[in-house]
């Protein structure tokens, strides 16, 4: 071992636990959690809690890896923005390989243990999404075209359609639904984030909408999806996993949410930047209650069906 690479092992700050968990990404994985458990309780097939339970585990650490792999290979950009910038790799903290080495054993633990705890669909299904998330999204479409959260969008939607597999075998119309629902939503979300990020993506060389299309083109990207999303997410509620309390509840947040979407695209630029994108922001916070409300709902309609509450019967 030379001097230099002596040198440069003792200026590496000790990692913690703590850092080779961010690795994985928890925020994100605590929505992955979130989805795939509406998707495994408002599925038709009752699910033995031990079996449930385990799946939603192995569901969630696939999403660690996931997230593990994306920092290893994102590392360099991620060093370029300030939002990124303290991740556990670009810090210093764990070394790229590391990463990568954590996140292939914790995807292929997750494939096997998710096929032996509940189904091989539901497995096969996991397995692609880590590589959607690697391979599509991260390696491909994050750094060539500004459709990348439109199309890499799949990769967060697949949660609900592996819990509702889990139960089934399968795939059927309301969890393809729930899986456009996260689809659909992701672009105005991510969008939101990007007009308030200012240059970080710019900087980052990443052509996000608002570096290739400017910021009123992205303003109105945001009010389009919105706009279907807001058809998507009402519609829903006369699906068979719809009912009464989820219609209350679309109704409510895709009013706020088109209000919101409609007040980002009737402003001008030098508007946005005398009130330091507060619009914006309000509306990705608003973004992140969104979605767990709208999944909150649906288990709310299978947890009231039992009683004959639950549902349109």
């Amino acid at each position: 071992m030379s001097d230099a690479t002596v040198t440069v092992l003792e200026q590496r700050p000790e990692a913690s636990f703590h850092d080779y968990f961010k690795l994985l990404k928890p925020r994100v994985m605590t929505l992955v959690v979130f989805t795939a458990l509406a998707g495994l309780v408002v599925a038709p097939v009752p699910v033995h809690p031990m079996v449930g339970f385990a799946a939603i585990l192995f569901i969630a650490v696939g999403a660690g890896a996931s997230g593990a792999l994306n920092m290893w290979w994102d590392a360099d950009i991620d060093a370029v923005m300030k939002r990124t910038a303290k991740r556990p790799v670009p810090a210093g903290k764990v070394s790229p390989g590391e990463a990568l080495g954590l996140g292939l054993a914790l995807s292929g633990l997750s494939v096997m243990m998710l096929g032996l705890a509940a189904n091989l669909f539901s497995a096969a299904l996991l397995a692609f999404t880590i590589f959607f998330y690697l391979v599509v999204y991260t390696m491909w479409l994050k750094r060539w075209t500004p459709q990348n959260i439109v199309i890499g969008g799949a990769a967060g939607a697949f949660p609900p359609m592996i819990g509702w597999a889990v139960a089934t075998g399968g795939v059927s119309l309301e969890s393809v639904l729930m899986f456009a629902l996260i689809m659909l939503w992701t672009p105005p979300h991510f969008w939101a984030l990007a007009l308030f990020m200012k240059t970080d993506y710019s900087d980052a060389k990443v052509p996000m909408l608002t570096v290739t299309h400017g910021h009123d083109h992205t303003r109105l990207q945001v009010f389009i999806y919105t706009v279907l999303l807001a058809a998507l997410a009402i519609g829903l509620a006369f699906t068979s996993i719809g009912g009464p309390v989820y219609l209350a509840t679309a109704l409510v947040l895709n009013a706020r949410f088109l209000r919101g979407a409609w007040r980002i695209w009737r402003r001008t630029t030098p508007e946005a930047e005398a009130d330091k994108y507060m619009v914006e922001k309000r509306f990705f916070r608003l973004s992140l209650t969104y979605l767990f409300a709208h999944f909150l709902a649906l288990m709310a309609e299978a947890a009231l069906a039992p009683f004959g509450l639950g549902g349109w019967a």
